[in-house]
């Protein structure tokens, strides 16, 4: 029997090999051909005259910048920065506990989060005027990392990775109400006509009233493990309300009652890299005229029609911020951290710029463990601000992407800059806010 079986192996030995006809492509190739992970080449880059609005030298930056009636579209700042002060705000960055809150600014005092969730007012010249603690009772502040802030009807908001959001007088730091969200909190909270919005745990969406915290009404989405610490702040127009989820999804819901709109999807565009499997929205939707436009982790970046949801065009280049939109361009941060301008009618690519990357390694033969992180952009007195992780602010010409100038920001950027009254501040991995002017 035994030889009869070894006949047979030799004998299937012999058999000529079938070679499949048809073209040979490689298998990153044929996964990628949707999404290049390459940059834009040198060679697709264009200088065009960029509009711009004028500049204005506003008071204060209450919440991120995707709501129209609460944003600065090109606030006032000088070209050639300095640093004029640094302040402590708290604890730094640590390997599990990080700054996510981008500040917020009114009536002279600048607000932020540490990573051990105390919040911190600093006055216009440096000086510290409160702080207040958010750790519950119960916890340790290690046991949780992340929040963010708002401003609006004489509060702050302030939510954080506990499950909690909490109110507080901007003038003192007591805590007028706070609302338990059953899920952590780190979402960018919103505020519009005495209601706050916010998603918790990139699932439920909430509409809070500002005055005491009472729930005005809820709307869940899908789950998704692969999210990131922090979370998109919906967009507030006057008749909608635009949520962003952890499932790359989009939900538009009338702004007074809750009703849902209409649903919205982002592809995966950027096959073949690791971290494009986090498809959660990291460009916090913005809405421009009739258009919000929005991007994920992943490779995608879209305009929608704000009324709809219906797709004007898509562009397979990821973002890891907001957009900052004009009447004739976007720009952004990649996901592959380059620094691009796209054509706000077709979505195309104007020019694209590197931005630093990857931390360089002691041991080149290890693998790479860690990159840089670039926030931004704010276009602000003619000018690209991009604040990095580096250590480096660099400013860029909006109409060809040319690096104009930088300045050094000790400790490196660890949140998204505002600019306020001619001022441009950073919050540090080293737990300081930093002024430039």
């Amino acid at each position: 029997m035994g030889a009869l079986v070894a006949l047979s192996l030799l004998a299937a030995c012999g058999d000529r090999e079938v070679i499949l006809p048809g073209k040979r492509e490689g298998v990153r190739e044929v996964l990628g051909q949707e999404g290049d992970l390459a940059p834009v080449s040198d060679a697709a880059n264009r200088s065009v005259a960029a509009a711009m609005p004028a500049v204005s030298r506003n008071a204060a930056w209450t919440q991120a910048h995707g709501t129209p009636s609460s944003r600065t579209d090109h606030p006032a700042l000088n070209a050639n920065l300095t640093q004029v002060w640094s302040a402590n705000i708290g604890q730094a960055d640590k390997r599990r506990a990080r700054i996510t809150a981008q500040p917020v600014a009114e009536a002279g005092r600048i607000f932020t989060l540490d990573s051990a969730m105390t919040v911190t007012a600093t006055s216009a010249s440096g000086a510290t005027l409160w702080t207040a603690d958010l750790t519950p009772l119960s916890d340790r502040p290690d046991q949780a990392s992340g929040g963010s802030l708002a401003l609006g009807g004489g509060r702050l908001y302030v939510t954080s990775a506990f499950g909690v959001v909490a109110a507080l007088d901007p003038a003192t730091g007591q805590t007028l109400w706070t609302q338990k969200l059953g899920n952590t909190g780190t979402g960018n909270p919103s505020f519009y006509e005495g209601v706050v919005y916010l998603v918790a745990g990139d699932t439920t969406a909430w509409a809070l009233e500002a005055d005491n915290g009472r729930v005005r009404w809820q709307i869940d989405g899908l789950s998704d493990i692969n999210n990131v610490a922090g979370g998109p702040a919906p967009v507030v127009t006057p008749q909608r309300v635009i949520f962003g989820f952890g499932n790359a999804e989009l939900q538009a819901a009338f702004r007074q009652g809750g009703l849902r709109l209409w649903n919205a999807g982002l592809p995966n565009l950027r096959r073949g890299l690791a971290i494009a499997t986090v498809d959660d929205i990291t460009g916090d939707p913005v809405a421009y005229g009739d258009t919000v436009y929005v991007g994920n982790q992943s490779g995608a970046f879209v305009a929608l029609n704000i009324a709809n949801g219906e797709r004007r065009w898509s562009a397979p280049i990821g973002a890891t911020g907001p957009a900052w939109v004009t009447s004739d361009s976007v720009y952004l941060v990649s996901d592959v951290n380059n620094l691009v301008r796209l054509d706000a009618e077709t979505g195309e690519t104007v020019w694209s710029v590197d931005l630093p990357g990857y931390v360089e390694r002691r041991k080149p033969q290890k693998r790479r463990d860690s990159s840089y992180v670039n926030y931004g952009p704010v276009l602000a007195g003619g000018h690209l601000v991009v604040p990095g992780s580096d250590g480096t602010i660099r400013l860029f010409n909006p109409a060809d992407g040319a690096l104009t100038g930088s300045v050094a920001v000790p400790g490196g950027a660890t949140a998204a800059p505002i600019v306020v009254d001619g001022t441009l501040y950073v919050v540090t991995g080293k737990g300081q806010l930093i002024a430039f002017r």
